[in-house]
């Protein structure tokens, strides 16, 4: 039992630094990147059941694609899978959503008041100006307890694991767009409200537009920079978004 807890967390902790590598935009890793197993098992010092359990996760969140005798490789960003991925989560969470005002009960109403609580006293940037993954913690929480409510874990699973799979698409949103106008608080605030008052017509709309705002602006940025795959190159820093 103490090694099945011992491999467990160890796979938390490849799995977590991993996954930090991928979301670092300016970090090693570059779009299209084939990882290799027996790299990793050496430079984490860990079995190579660890090391493919932590990239299996990582590819069921979207950051990797699964490819039969190819392995693990980083995901490509493209136009065409952000509109794809963008009309299918509003959907799916739209459905989830919908039912989950529907249906859900006391119990729901107060974690979806209690995990915007948390999220909009989670600051998005830390001391050092850097994105804080607390803040990613807290937003992910907050999505998950909307939905839940609906009546159906499979639908909530999906609704969650595409959410998962935009997560990329978002940090390349808040690097490379100048979306000044847009007040991300006031949308949860509103999503929050709107659920537990029972409105679900406006709810759904909001949810919407809380969807398609950052990959409208994305494809915007990409089409006038001429750029159908984003991060083509191996990643764009900072300066390049302003």
């Amino acid at each position: 039992m103490t090694s099945q807890r011992g491999t467990v967390t160890r796979t938390e902790e490849v799995y977590d630094e991993l996954r930090a590598e991928l979301l670092n935009l300016n970090g090693q890793y570059a779009p299209g990147q084939r990882l290799k197993l027996l790299d990793l098992a050496q430079r984490f010092s860990a079995s190579l059941s660890v090391i493919r359990e932590a990239l299996t996760r990582l590819a069921e969140q979207g950051l990797l694609v699964a490819t039969p005798q190819r392995g693990f490789s980083v995901r490509e960003l493209s136009v065409p899978d952000l509109a794809d991925l963008t009309q299918v989560r509003v959907q799916i969470e739209s459905l989830a959503l919908r039912q989950a005002v529907a249906l859900g009960d006391v119990a729901w109403e107060t974690t979806v008041v209690a995990t915007h609580h948390t999220l909009e006293r989670t600051p998005v940037t830390d001391d050092t100006g850097q994105f804080n993954e607390g803040w990613s913690v807290a937003h992910r929480a907050f999505h998950q307890a909307l939905v839940a409510g609906c009546g159906s874990p499979r639908l909530a699973e999906i609704a969650t694991s595409l959410r998962d799979s935009a997560e990329l698409y978002r940090r390349w949103y808040w690097v490379l767009t100048d979306d000044h106008a847009r007040n991300v608080p006031a949308e949860h605030r509103g999503l929050r409200d709107l659920a537990v008052n029972r409105d679900a017509d406006a709810a759904v709309e909001l949810l919407t537009e809380h969807i398609e705002r950052a990959p409208r602006e994305l494809i915007a940025y990409a089409n006038q920079h001429d750029r159908p795959r984003l991060a083509a190159d191996g990643g764009l820093s900072r300066s390049e978004s302003g």
